[in-house]
């Protein structure tokens, strides 16, 4: 990695400075509520010319910052966001450049270094010099590139699912056998949007049928318990993909994965977390291969790590599926936070906000 620099670690209080003159902030308000009872989003222009729609909640708590995945938008977030900001966070859950109601981008760039340097632009229109973050799936891995590229913005970490950095070497010295899940069961849709994502679209070429398939990995997929997601659950967070041009940015991470795409910056995919991480893990979900694998590849990645914690009756979409338990868990970890006895210590920088 090109341009990297040492500092020496330094503790300062938290700050929740946000945007003190309305009349000048780059925010756009929209109502209060969707159609769909949900909390609406904000629209937050960043200062390189593209929006992020943000859904809000708690302003002036603890800096808190959920990040979504893949086939979400921030909506997976609607069970938590009420009761984490009377938890007493600073709620932010964005929908990544491309995803849900945020802006697509003029240079059509979507990968974990844009979507890291974006949280961190995020941060700045906030006004949070650092952040707590949970985090899931594409989130997930979106947020170990965040919090390598950008140490000094994250304080904590939540992952909601067994996310770990490609530490091969170390965890082959730590005797740790390659395990995952059963590719029969799951590897065709990876190979299907990552291989053959024009096909894929072109047979997906109604905006019913879109919404269809990305319905199948909140149902038979075998993610979650069966009775995870209702019908009515399905038509809320589905209705983004409807889009051709979302659901193709959607398929971008799997091009990148598949090898047919290049990023546009190297991938801080190789390195574990300097911060404090908690991990939580639905029981239930078929993208886990071996537990005792799982949980002895989280232990090598973060050597401050609290957990894993096992939930059992859920799978791959705990924020969903058992809000108050992951609320519950949030609350917990950050105790000291929320009563104002923690300052936040952010790790020493190890990359430029380049990220290069």
């Amino acid at each position: 990695m090109a341009g990297t620099s040492d500092s020496t670690e330094t503790s300062t209080p938290l700050s929740t400075n946000l945007s003190a003159d309305p009349s000048t902030s780059p925010r756009t308000a929209q109502a209060a509520t969707s159609a769909d009872g949900t909390a609406a989003p904000e629209l937050i222009a960043l200062p390189a010319g593209h929006r992020l729609a943000v859904r809000r909640a708690g302003h002036g708590g603890v800096p808190l910052l959920l990040v979504h995945g893949f086939p979400c938008t921030s909506l997976i977030w609607s069970r938590v966001i009420g009761p984490l900001a009377d938890a007493g966070f600073d709620v932010a859950a964005p929908d990544l450049r491309g995803y849900g109601d945020s802006d697509l981008v003029a240079d059509d760039v979507y990968d974990l270094a844009v979507f890291s340097i974006d949280l961190a632009a995020l941060l700045d229109v906030l006004g949070w010099e650092r952040a707590v973050v949970v985090a899931h799936d594409l989130g997930a891995s979106t947020t170990l590139d965040f919090a390598n590229r950008f140490p000094e913005r994250v304080e904590r970490v939540v992952l909601l699912d067994a996310t770990a950095p490609d530490l091969s070497e170390a965890y082959a010295a730590a005797g740790i056998t390659a395990s995952g899940p059963d590719r029969r069961i799951l590897f065709d849709y990876q190979a299907n949007q990552g291989l053959h994502a024009d096909e894929l679209l072109d047979m997906l070429n109604t905006p019913e049928r879109r919404r269809r398939y990305v319905g199948e990995f909140f149902g038979h997929r075998l993610w979650s318990p069966s009775d995870a997601f209702s019908d009515a659950d399905r038509e809320v967070l589905t209705a983004a993909y409807a889009d051709h041009d979302r659901l193709r940015v959607a398929f971008r991470d799997y091009e990148i994965v598949m090898g047919r795409r290049r990023t546009s910056l190297p991938t801080i995919e190789d390195r574990g977390l300097d911060q404090q991480v908690m991990v939580l893990i639905g029981a239930d979900a078929a993208t886990l291969g071996d537990p005792r694998t799982a949980e002895a590849r989280c232990e090598v990645a973060y050597p401050r790590l609290v957990g894993p914690f096992w939930i059992r009756g859920a799978g791959h979409f705990l924020g969903w599926e058992k809000p108050k338990v992951v609320v519950g868990a949030v609350r917990s970890f950050c105790a000291d936070l929320l009563a104002g006895d923690g300052a936040f210590t952010a790790p020493a920088r190890r990359t430029s906000s380049a990220g290069t």
